[in-house]
């Protein structure tokens, strides 16, 4: 694994921009992502729906295998990993969701993950990138993180939703560097994708299987919702592993945090959430680091 790390960091040692492709590609699945995220948030029996999204998570892999290339032995450590923080981050998402609203929850779990991945990327796997992107990923961690706390004193009152919440965002950050070491050192993005969602899916059907039998609330899941929700989930999660292969982590992970912009829009328009001018600044911000993301050299 040592000798994939220091290849890894050889070949992504020099500037590398985001393509006004991967640049939309990347956004795409951040509206995806919070839509999907919604889509659970709304469901009275989450535990239930999170066992439908990964099951047919499971069986649409299970349909690929056949016809996407096996990833390069040198990946299979970080498939494993990823598989594993992908589960606990779910675990600890449907936790910190019981006590806390979507537009609170979302911005302590997804805006510390930027961060994370940024230092990690530049201080300990030798990419580079510009000034600009710089400040870009702070932009859009700031404005991200802004979210929660222009809640006020409500935004804290609960202090384990809090904790989950940024313990799930520590989640992210982790299997976010693990699956961009992955395909990058798989030789395959497609390859890699069906069989780290084959695991992935594996473990959550089976937390979730048990979860549900503890917590459910006897109110069945949409079976169809939790259908196309775990559809378009695959969907965004492929984009993103792509455009881990194309473009520096440190940036993909802050364009895919956008989607927080997303999902406060969700959560106002379809689930009666509060928005405030506040709320509105903090989306701005977001918008200014995405925007400057894109123009980052």
């Amino acid at each position: 694994m040592l000798q994939v790390e220091s290849s890894v960091r050889e070949s992504w040692s020099a500037e590398v921009t985001m393509s006004i492709g991967v640049f939309l590609m990347v956004l795409c699945a951040a509206v995806v992502h919070a839509t999907w995220n919604a889509l659970v948030k709304s469901d009275r029996d989450r535990a239930a729906l999170i066992r439908v999204i990964f099951a047919t998570q499971l069986a649409f892999s299970l349909c690929l295998v056949p016809f996407v290339p096996l990833p390069a032995r040198e990946s299979w450590p970080y498939l494993g990993a990823s598989a594993v923080l992908g589960a606990g981050y779910m675990v600890l998402l449907n936790w910190a969701y019981r006590v806390g609203d979507l537009s609170q929850v979302y911005p302590f779990a997804r805006g510390i993950a930027p961060l994370i991945v940024a230092v990690i990327a530049t201080t300990c796997l030798g990419e580079q990138i510009s000034h600009t992107g710089q400040m870009a990923v702070i932009l859009i961690a700031l404005g991200v993180a802004s979210l929660a706390v222009t809640r006020g004193a409500t935004g804290f009152r609960e202090p384990g939703t809090v904790f989950l919440s940024l313990i799930a965002g520590a989640f992210v950050g982790a299997y976010t560097v693990t699956d961009a070491l992955g395909a990058r050192s798989s030789g395959t993005a497609n390859g890699y994708m069906v069989w780290v969602t084959l695991l992935y899916a594996l473990l959550v059907t089976g937390v979730f299987r048990v979860l549900q039998r503890k917590d459910s609330t006897g109110i069945p899941a949409r079976r169809w919702t939790g259908i196309i929700a775990g559809l378009m989930s695959y969907g965004s999660s492929w984009l993103v592993i792509w455009g881990l292969t194309l473009a520096p982590m440190a940036l993909v992970s802050a364009l895919r945090e956008t989607s927080i912009v997303f999902a406060v829009v969700i959560g106002v328009v379809f689930l009666r959430e509060r928005l405030s001018l506040t709320r509105l600044a903090s989306i701005t911000t977001t918008l200014v680091g995405a925007a400057l993301l894109k123009f980052s050299r």
